[in-house]
């Protein structure tokens, strides 16, 4: 392997360069699998229900402990009122992931229409013009000149 930096040969991946001393990955190993989307709904359920549970758990043992007392700061209950907002949110957030799911669910169940082909020719409108041979271009400057070449080395064998 050599070093992409300084160019030095002979260097083992995933370790240092000898000279310069940037580090080598291992270019041969997949770097990260792309995620689904699929995937990515299932995480965000994980996480949406983790978030519900959590917030209006803490309204609740925050209501329960420190509410409705002589000495208990309005900021306790500000505090519990966005809880139970952030809850309601997470919530709504919740079933539309379960929603999503299940529309992830049912495009796989359903199989994709194949279009039927009959053998028939079909004609449109929106037709390609017959190609033109006679004003081509070649595609590049070496095109077509490796025939004299090949003429020239018959000729000097003869």
């Amino acid at each position: 392997m050599f070093c992409p930096k300084c160019g030095k040969a002979d260097q083992l991946p995933e370790t240092f360069c000898r000279q310069c001393g940037i580090f080598l990955p291992d270019l041969s190993k997949p770097v990260k699998t792309a995620q689904t989307p699929q995937q990515h709904v299932t995480a965000n359920l994980v996480l949406n229900s983790m978030t519900v549970v959590a917030c209006f758990t803490l309204a609740i043992l925050i209501y329960s402990m420190l509410a409705f007392r002589a000495d208990t700061h309005p900021l306790i209950y500000v505090t519990a009122g966005l809880l139970i907002a952030m809850g309601c949110w997470h919530v709504q957030t919740l079933w539309r992931t379960i929603l999503l799911r299940r529309h992830f669910k049912n495009e796989v169940r359903r199989p994709i229409p194949k279009p039927e082909i009959d053998g028939r020719s079909v004609t449109t409108g929106k037709l390609l013009d017959h190609p033109d041979f006679e004003n081509m271009v070649p595609a590049s400057v070496t095109d077509k000149t490796t025939r004299h070449l090949s003429e020239s080395k018959n000729r000097g064998s003869a």
